[in-house]
């Protein structure tokens, strides 16, 4: 790399005070003698001075040698109308010429050199704005991070709990590696290959696998960084990446949150002209490049329903890999993964920690390993044992812990028959997750207490009775309190919100309601792997479907009210001794409070 030469301000300053320090110094070096007008003239009339230059300001010149000096002396006197002077100076005979002083360096002083300094704090703070966007001559070039075969130390075996993906991705690596073996048959790799999935899952991590894999330079840019102020400047920065990427082939370019660059064009009320034609100037691009050369162009998404079509058809992302959420099975092989870091003790049991776990990303299960060894250190442990693990699961599900939130007797004994009506609802309904925890301790921004349930398994279909349940349980909490104290209170809003969500959910996209039949209604369809809030809007339905609609979710949630309070007045033994120990201890576990209600 070529040393990168910088200019300061400060060195035309510099500069100055050294030509005005070299000047002081020759003119001390030349001893000139300083003398008044008048002594001047006592000279001349005493035939002591030799010579003599008369300038506009000043006169200078010689003396002559006295004694044994050998040398002439040097003099300056300021001039004066004299009329009379050269006249002395012919009658003693002293040489005198006069001196046509020129005004350049006046004139660079008085003009040039502020109009230098000027353009020099111009440029100073200029290259101070641009350094932050990569120089202001430079803002056309790619901004894109390489990374040579080397400096990629990230292999498949540094990716654990996306098996599938990575066997998708094998064939990437090997025609890197022996191209002719595709080749050979006339068979092209495919051009670009789209990395698709939830956030957290390891979509970036697994591009940068494949780079380590295969060997191959490694070009990594967000897809933000095309985008800036001025116009054109992302088409420019296109076109260098790939420029770039063709000198250096074979090679991968990376470009992650893809969404941010090709969003389908003519999008929401207001149009980007800057970002379509960087958009335009990619597919311009993907379509030039010849795949032979060995150029694979990798990008990932979480929102690839927003994406340009013209982006996804063959010949463009024409390969689409899921990276979705992990199984079991990879989550406890993600947890192993991130463990060889941390010391574990002899208990800790990262099969248990999968199966609590369903539904976590990759980025969870590390975020869990991380607050596990925080937690150890804060106790003064040199090992990670599952009880620091557990609470990482609920510190990630739940929240942090708010023991300083001292609630009074009154709301603790409401919290402690909300979570224990939960928590007997679910034990008492088959097919409801494991209770795990029960817990008045309050956590996170606004739980007072909470109750922790884990599936015993992964799910990905559920039943309408299934549903049925999961509304019960939440439904538990508000019908504990109304039995015991008569009256409801606001801690049951958000299992409200949670209940007509399901509610809805089964009357206007599942089907599931046998008054309406087996249609959907749902107008607004959440993305495929991000969860967004989503206005409510009314569908493709008339007045009198919305008001059926209404009805039914009215009806499913009456229905498991009066389904639970049967259930609960059966176990209202078993809710107050379970409320009265949970008070007592603040946390009891799914196992003790099912066996308080096999005693009743």
């Amino acid at each position: 790399m070529n040393k990168k030469i910088s200019f300061s301000i400060w060195y035309v300053f510099l500069a100055i005070w050294a030509v005005i320090l070299v000047h002081d110094l020759i003119h001390a070096l030349q001893k000139i003698e300083e003398l008044p007008y008048s002594e001047f003239r006592q000279l001349v009339v005493a035939g002591k001075v030799a010579e003599v230059a008369v300038g506009s300001h000043t006169l200078t010149g010689t003396l002559k040698p006295e004694g044994d000096a050998k040398e002439p002396k040097l003099f300056s006197t300021i001039r004066v109308e004299d009329q009379d002077l050269v006249r002395e100076l012919n009658q003693h005979g002293v040489k005198f010429v006069g001196v046509i002083e020129t005004t350049f360096w006046r004139d660079v002083l008085s003009w040039i050199l502020p109009a230098a300094i000027f353009g020099a704090i111009w440029y100073f703070f200029i290259r101070r704005l641009g350094q932050t966007q990569g120089g202001f001559m430079q803002v056309g070039q790619s901004k894109a991070k390489i990374y040579a075969e080397t400096d990629i130390k990230i292999t498949f075996a540094d990716v654990a709990g996306v098996d599938e993906a990575k066997e998708e991705l094998r064939e990437v690596i090997e025609f890197l590696k022996t191209p002719e073996k595709f080749t050979r048959l006339g068979g092209k790799i495919p051009k670009g290959i789209l990395l698709v999935g939830p956030p957290g899952t390891g979509k970036t991590l697994l591009a940068r696998a494949v780079a380590g894999e295969a060997g191959v330079t490694f070009f990594s840019i967000s897809g933000s960084e095309f985008v800036e102020m001025f116009v054109g400047v992302g088409a420019a920065r296109v076109r260098d990446l790939f420029e770039q990427a063709k000198l250096k082939a074979p090679c991968i370019i990376f470009i992650d949150e893809l969404d941010a660059l090709g969003k389908a064009r003519g999008m929401g009320p207001m149009a980007h002209e800057e970002r379509e034609q960087t958009l335009n100037q990619l597919l311009v691009e993907m379509d030039g490049f010849d795949p032979r050369i060995g150029v694979i162009l990798m990008a990932a998404t979480n929102r690839p329903e927003i994406l340009d079509p013209a982006l996804l058809r063959a010949g463009r992302f024409d390969r689409h890999v899921v990276v979705d959420r992990p199984d079991k099975i990879g989550r406890l092989a993600i947890l192993l993964v991130h463990a060889k870091q941390v010391p574990l003790g002899p208990d800790a049991d990262l099969e248990n920690i999968a199966a609590m776990t369903p539904g976590f990303s990759g980025a969870d299960l590390a975020n869990i390993i991380n607050e596990a060894a925080l937690l150890a250190v804060r106790r003064g442990k040199d090992l990670v044992g599952i009880s620091e693990l557990q609470e990482a699961v609920e510190r990630v599900i739940a929240g942090l812990e708010k023991k300083n939130r001292v609630l009074n007797k009154m709301e603790k004994e409401r919290v402690a028959y909300h979570e224990t009506g939960h928590a007997l609802v679910a034990i008492s309904l088959p097919g409801s997750d494991q209770v795990q925890k029960i817990s008045i301790i309050p956590r996170g921004v606004a739980a007072l207490g909470y109750t922790l349930q884990l599936p015993t398994e992964d799910r990905f279909l559920m039943t309408k009775s299934e549903l049925e349940n999961k509304i019960a349980v939440l439904l538990g909490g508000r019908i504990a309190e109304e039995m015991i104290f008569g009256e409801a209170s606001t801690g049951a809003q958000n299992d409200l919100v949670k209940t007509t969500d399901i509610a809805k959910s089964m009357v206007k996209a599942y089907g599931m309601s046998e008054r309406l039949g087996t249609i959907t209604l749902e107008r607004e369809r959440q993305p495929q792997f991000v969860q967004i809030p989503v206005a409510s809007e009314k569908g493709d339905y008339s007045e009198e479907t919305a008001r059926e609609i209404d009805c039914e979710v009215r009806r499913i949630i009456d229905e498991q009210y009066e389904r639970v309070t049967q259930l609960l007045e059966q176990r209202k033994a078993a809710l107050v001794e379970g409320a009265r120990v949970l008070l007592e201890r603040e946390v009891i576990s799914g196992s003790e409070l099912r066996a308080i209600m096999d005693t009743h």
